[in-house]
């Protein structure tokens, strides 16, 4: 049971990193944006195509595979940076004005034009991470298995946790504390009085695109990593699973993104150590079903804009 509840970690930090794309949208525009899974599926191509050139060209060897790997994540962020930059300003921005079901309409059809772009772009079959290198395989492979008490965990497990961690704690100390954070909570609050307060609210929304887009880049990264594959459509179930995520916690609420992963995951690996994976999908919308029924702002509630 422990060893379920370990790997259940693993995986909820996953998705709570691609919830918090999810979430930080809903913020600001009280938009779900329904295209954030195929942008993590893009930022995961990126990985694999990247590290496989360092591969090819020789470049793990003679620098190593941390060095490499570090490379390969930036070059995956920066892509699914711009590929975010581009969606908000070609399928959102239009249709900032329009009734709601607009933006929800081009939401989905940007998902699916993306899903079918990558497909043409790197075909139907999956693509390989090359985690058989033997540089990789010495510091990542499954055969330095750590045994934490009745736990076995692998290197890569343990920096899965430790980068998700970081980055979650980092983008909480980053909204709250910063000035440009400040600017995404006042926006969140009132776009006409944070404009009319000096903020270039369209710059702001831009901005926060970008960052939900380049933390998909690396949950795409870490995805491909735990599976050693990608795959055109790999962001439609996982995109789903993390918009659970942001509910259950409380859609808008970065905290709330956070615990919503962490528990999603959790959930979804007991429901598979009791009960079998042959309903692995289930669990994770049961859940949101309840949550719905239950508690529908979420366990941390949904972020409200009080305006005065």
């Amino acid at each position: 049971m422990l060893q379920a509840l370990f790997n259940g970690l693993v995986q909820g930090s996953i998705y709570a990193v691609i919830a918090l794309g999810y979430t930080m949208v809903y913020g600001i525009l009280l938009l779900i944006n329904f295209a954030h899974g195929e942008i993590v599926m893009v930022g995961a191509y990126a990985s694999v195509l990247t590290f496989a050139a360092f591969t090819a060209s020789g470049s793990v060897a003679a620098i190593g595979v941390v060095p490499c790997l570090a490379l390969s994540l930036v070059g995956a962020m920066g892509v699914s940076g711009l590929y975010g930059f581009a969606l908000e300003r070609a399928a959102y921005r239009p249709l900032r004005f329009a009734p709601a079901l607009s933006p929800l309409i081009s939401a989905i059809g940007m998902s699916i034009f993306l899903q079918n772009f990558v497909r043409l772009a790197q075909g139907s079959a999956p693509i390989y991470f090359p985690t058989s290198a033997p540089a990789y395989e010495a510091i990542f492979g499954r055969s330095n298995v750590l045994h934490l008490g009745p736990v076995t965990a692998t290197p890569l497990d343990l920096t899965i946790v430790a980068t998700c961690l970081v980055l979650m704690a980092g983008l909480y100390f980053f909204v709250m504390g910063t000035r440009l954070g400040k600017a995404m909570r006042a926006t969140a609050q009132d776009k006409v009085m944070a404009g009319l307060t000096g903020i270039s609210v369209d710059r702001v929304i831009s901005i926060t695109f970008v960052i939900g887009s380049s933390l998909g880049a690396v949950a795409g990264m870490l995805l491909v990593l735990n599976t050693s594959q990608a795959k055109f459509d790999m962001g439609f179930m996982v995109g789903l699973k993390a918009f659970t995520a942001a509910v259950l916690g409380g859609i808008g609420n970065i905290r709330g993104a956070m615990l919503g992963g962490i528990l999603l995951g959790i959930a979804e690996f007991t429901g598979i150590h009791l009960f079998g994976a042959e309903y692995k999908e289930v669990y994770a919308f049961g859940i949101l079903l309840a949550v719905l029924v239950v508690r529908p702002r979420g366990l941390l509630g949904e972020r409200v804009a009080e305006k005065v």
